[in-house]
């Protein structure tokens, strides 16, 4: 894309959407959110200085870039709600296969991750990637320097591409980390990462990968 693509954030009145809404409105995209709740997605929108869709579909409809962050509970019928109108889209899926009261337990879905199973359940037409698994909503709904990396896992180089930009200009570093079945990886690590919250009585645990790191060429 040429010019700065327009994000819709999908389920943007919940603490990940809204902390990515803000972040990215900070950067200076335009921001889209979604809900299932039209007056909710107003007031939160009016509040983020962004603006609000009648619909997580109106909003998928309207983004050149469409975000994910819903529970994985609400997966399915979010997906079925938004797929007509992500063809040919970036979707980024968020989701971790977390399932309640066990969260601190990795339990992933059948299709092996959350990410695979979006793919799945879009069909073809657009270009799945998944990000923002191990990164804390409230951290990011503020204006700290969070020192996190964000791995973008995606089938699509370009596709990656461009979610790696959207991490970095959230002010977050984002990474390449391969096909879109590595993200099992990083949606398995929340678990282990709200177990370290617990145990060690850390507000927010992140991930970030140590070494000299050349960014690819192209």
């Amino acid at each position: 894309m040429t010019s700065i693509p327009s994000i819709a954030i999908i389920g943007g009145t919940g603490k990940l959407g809204a902390a990515i809404a803000y972040r990215l409105g900070k950067a200076g995209y335009a921001v889209i959110l979604g809900s299932r709740d039209p007056a909710k997605a107003q007031a939160t929108a009016g509040d983020l200085g962004v603006t609000a869709a009648d619909s997580n579909a109106a909003a998928a409809a309207q983004g050149d870039i469409v975000i994910v962050t819903v529970p994985f509970a609400a997966q399915t019928e979010t997906l079925a709600e938004i797929a007509p109108h992500v063809s040919g889209k970036i979707v980024v899926d968020t989701t971790v296969p977390l399932v309640p009261p066990k969260v601190m337990r990795v339990q992933m879905p059948p299709e092996g991750s959350a990410a695979v199973r979006a793919a799945a359940l879009l069909g073809e037409g657009p270009r799945v990637v998944s990000a923002f698994h191990n990164v804390a909503a409230h951290k990011l709904a503020s204006d700290a320097d969070i020192g996190c990396d964000v791995l973008v896992f995606g089938d699509d180089k370009d596709a990656r591409a461009e979610v790696v930009a959207l991490a970095d200009a959230m002010g977050l570093r984002g990474l390449h980390a391969g096909a879109l079945v590595n993200s099992a990886a990083a949606e398995a690590m929340t678990s282990i990462l709200i177990f370290l919250n617990k145990t060690y009585q850390v507000d927010g645990a992140g991930i970030r990968i140590t070494g000299t790191l050349t960014p690819p060429a192209g």
